[in-house]
Formats: structure tokens, sequence, C-alpha cells
């Protein structure tokens, strides 16, 4: 079987069209199968990531892919990885590990050795597994994009893979979204796809027929699959704040505020919270009202000095204030935790203008920014209101955090304490991403807030349901004997 015939690749007419749950839901419907998939993204943006095994950054959307396949998450799932830290500028990870950080038409100069980490990481998974179910970036259509594209038809030209084109209809203009797409790509990328899946379908599927038939005929090429809105579905986002799901919330509820920060980092931290059925959690952006809380967490920043400075020009400073003064609790994690001391200083600009900014000051710390980034999946112990409970999670940051002699650590790792308590323990932080993992430690964390006989959430467990039932959807309403053609995959083999 040559590389091409290992290779399907999902493609999406927009940003949030539904390319990330595709590729999940298929490497799941293979890997059930006895199918050897593995998920690859050869060009990632997002804020959101991974630590893989090796101490790698990956998008978080190919670690999902990866438990999907039964896979632990691996580099060259996501070789370059874009984590943008202003409007025109990005940090560059090749292979894991941030080589720099480059403006836009630098990086556009950068994309031929880019290119080659996504040409060795391609090659590496097909080497190894019989399907490589490759997801794009955006758009293809992206006419300013097109030169030197490694993310989208560029990349699918170059291996020569059939690709599958998803639009979302629930947003409206599918039709135009499809067909223009396909109308602005070149006659062999048109060739290249191979059939449209139409996602996020709600009501009367005869309704949609006269429609469907129409786009076949026009194009020449078939609808794979119309799939249907999925209410709850939880998948970790690429990069967008996911909205509460249909919960139904316990009579005791406790309040959860997290600022949006403009360079929030791994928000995905709170995907527990948002599902755990006794908390209301709320996302707060810029200029909107700021409720009530029981607990208030900073979250994580790809630039915290600038996000600091926001926080403060928004009134977040005296919100806290109060909220301290009547008794709320303050956490803080990654960014947040840093923004929580005394002082914070960027000496080499490595998030910005070079500087020093003064903290919120409730923490006794101080972080210095340095270049190298501390990657790790880390264990260890957290303890808070006099209870020690295991915690696992990863660390992402380039922040080395000084605590004053005496003061209480929030977790001891494996490698060595972590974040800090103020002496009434109203006030804690920590560079653990992904805690609330834990279901003891969401439990804790709670109590600490004020809810007692707080539910345990094992999210790992509801994100494999997600999956699973992603799966079972596309079973049932995606031509799956058209796909395994695609991979070159007999009936027989996949079970069929």
């Amino acid at each position: 079987m040559t590389d091409r015939q290992k290779t399907l690749m999902v493609q999406g007419t927009t940003s949030d069209a539904g390319k990330s749950t595709l590729v999940a839901g298929l490497c799941r419907v293979l890997q059930r199968r006895g199918i050897a998939v593995a998920p690859f993204k050869p060009q990632n943006m997002a804020l959101n990531s991974a630590v893989t095994a090796e101490g790698g950054e990956i998008g978080r959307a190919q670690a999902v892919q990866a438990q999907a396949c039964g896979l632990p998450p691996h580099v060259d799932m996501n070789p370059v990885l874009l984590k943008p830290c202003s409007d025109t500028g990005a940090q560059v990870i090749i292979h894991g590990r941030a080589v720099d950080n480059m403006e836009a038409r630098r990086y556009h100069d950068y994309k031929a050795i880019a290119w080659q980490a996504v040409a060795e990481s391609h090659q590496r998974l097909c080497d190894h597994y019989e399907a490589v179910l490759v997801e794009g970036a955006g758009s293809p259509a992206e006419i300013n994009l097109r030169d030197r594209d490694i993310a989208n038809m560029g990349f699918a030209e170059r291996v020569d893979c059939p690709v599958i084109l998803i639009a979302d209809i629930d947003k409206g203009g599918v039709f135009a979204h499809l067909v223009g797409t396909l109308a602005l790509l070149s006659e062999t990328e048109q060739a290249r796809i191979k059939g449209f899946v139409i996602n996020r379908f709600r009501g009367d599927i005869a309704l949609l027929q006269s429609g469907l038939d129409w786009l076949e005929d026009y194009t020449g090429k078939p609808v794979l699959g119309v799939l249907p809105y999925l209410h709850g579905l939880h998948l970790e986002a690429e990069d967008a704040i996911s909205e509460d799901p249909d919960i139904e919330r316990a009579d005791r509820v406790l309040d959860v505020v997290v600022p949006v920060l403009p360079h929030i980092s791994n928000h995905t931290d709170f995907d527990p919270l948002r599902l755990h059925p006794q908390v209301r959690l709320h996302f707060v952006g810029p200029d909107q009202p700021k409720p009530p809380a029981d607990l208030v967490i900073l979250p994580g920043s790809k630039a915290v000095r600038p996000d600091l400075h926001w926080l403060r020009s928004q009134g977040w400073e005296d919100y806290l204030q109060r909220h301290l003064r009547y008794g709320g609790k303050l956490l803080g994690i990654c960014g947040g935790y840093q923004m929580l001391g005394q002082r914070i200083a960027d000496p080499f600009g490595l998030e910005g203008e070079a500087g020093e900014s003064e903290g919120l000051g409730w923490l006794p710390t101080r972080t210095t920014l340095e270049g190298e980034k501390a990657l790790r999946n880390v264990t260890g112990l957290l303890t808070l209101v006099g209870d020690t409970v295991p915690v696992s999670g990863y660390e992402i940051h380039c922040g080395v955090t000084e605590v004053a002699e005496g003061c209480p650590v929030l977790v001891n790792l494996q490698h060595g304490p972590d974040g800090a308590c103020s002496a009434d323990e109203q006030v804690v932080g920590t560079y653990l991403h992904g805690l609330f993992e834990t279901p003891a430690v969401t439990q804790l964390v709670l109590r600490w807030a004020g809810l007692e006989g707080a539910e345990a959430l094992d999210y790992h467990q509801l994100r494999e349901e997600g999956i699973n039932r992603l799966a079972d959807t596309l079973e049932q309403h995606l031509d799956l004997d058209a796909v395994l053609a695609m991979l070159d995959l007999p009936r027989e083999k996949a079970g069929a």
C-alpha cells in the first residue's frame, strides 16, 4: 500500500466546521475495526496544547484524536504548532519544541523549513500505521494563504491524498460554503475532493433532500453524509471557548468565574467544571458584567504581562479585592498563578516588550520568564483545607517562580514543590494544567470554594463517551464504505 492510499484528509469550508470532530470520530470507527490508525494535523494554530510523553507540545485536538485511536499523543501527530502571541505574530513550535517567535511575514518565508518537519512526521506515521487521518486548518479557499500552503491543499497536493470537505449547516449558507469553496480551488484540487459531509443538521432530512440532490448534480460529487446536531456532545475545542452544554444543574450550585484574557491559553482546563452538574461556570469577556462568584480562576496566558494590564484596565483588580473581602476564593493556573505574585519580569521580551510588571500581590512569589520552556506530564499530591489527594496534569510554561521561604506550597510533584498558598488559604496558585481531570482534586477544590458534598466527575470517561457517541453517529449517518475505499481498506479487513 502506498502512502497516498494510507492518507485521507478532512478539510472544512470554515473554522469550526467540524474537522476535528469528524477526524476524531473516524479515528474511533477505524480503531474499533482493528485498523492501526493515527491522526495528523500538519499545521495547527491554537493556544490549547497538550504535552506528549516525550515532553513535546501539540494541539489538544490531536491529543483527543490520539485517544480516539487508543494511542498516546506524539509530536508527529502535529509537527507544526503556532501559538499566537499578538495579532501578527506567533510562537513557532516544531516537533514539540519552540524554535522562535515570528511575525507572519517571517513565518511565511520559514514555511519551507516547516514543510520538512511536516513531511518527516507524515512519513513516519505512514511507516507505522495502516491509515493516517489528516485534519486541515481553517479553509482551503483562503486565496491569500495559498502560496507555500502546508496546512490544506498544499499538503494534499504534495502527498497526493484524497480529501473530504465538511461544512456546518447550523450557521446557514451550507450550499454556498461548499460550492464557493470548490469554485476557488484549482482543477487538480477540485478533483482531489471525493465528497462532502454536512455537519450539525437539525430537523427533517426529507426537507433537505432536494438541496442534496442539487448539490450532487451541480458539482458531480457525492454527499457522503449528513451528520445530526449532537446536543450535549463534548469534545475539547481547538481554540473557541464552548458555551454551556445541556446540563441539568443540581439544586446546590457553585458559581465559578473565569476572565477570558486576550491571550487565554488552555481554557480546556475548565471543561470538567463546565460539565459538572453542581457548577455554574461563567466565562467573562471584555466589557461584560462580572457576576458574583464563589470561586474566581485566573487562567493561563500566552502573554502574561499584557494580559495582566488588560485585567486591570477591565476593572478586575477592584472586583477581585471585593471578592476576597467577602470571603471568595481565588485560584491562578500557570499565567494566572504568575499574576497573583509580587512581580513578573520578562527581561528578554519573550512575550512582548521586555520589562517588569507589578503583580496583583496576593501571593509571596516573583516570576522571571526564561527561554527554556518547561514541558512535562506530572503526578504528585495536592494539599488544601487539611486534606491531601493525588493529582496529575501537565506543565507548559517558560516562567520560573520563586516562592518566599515559609510559604505553603499547593502541590508536591515528583520533581519538587509547585504553586503557593496565601497564609489564610484564600488565594492559591499552581503551574499545573489539567488538574480538574482528577475527580478527587475537583471535589477538594470545590469543597475549598464552599461546596460540601461535591460529586465526583470522571472527565476521562466523559471524553470516552463523547468519542464513542460520535463514532456511533458516523456508523449510522456516513458512507463508511466510501471512506474505506479512499484509504484502500477492504471491507473484510474493516469488519464491514
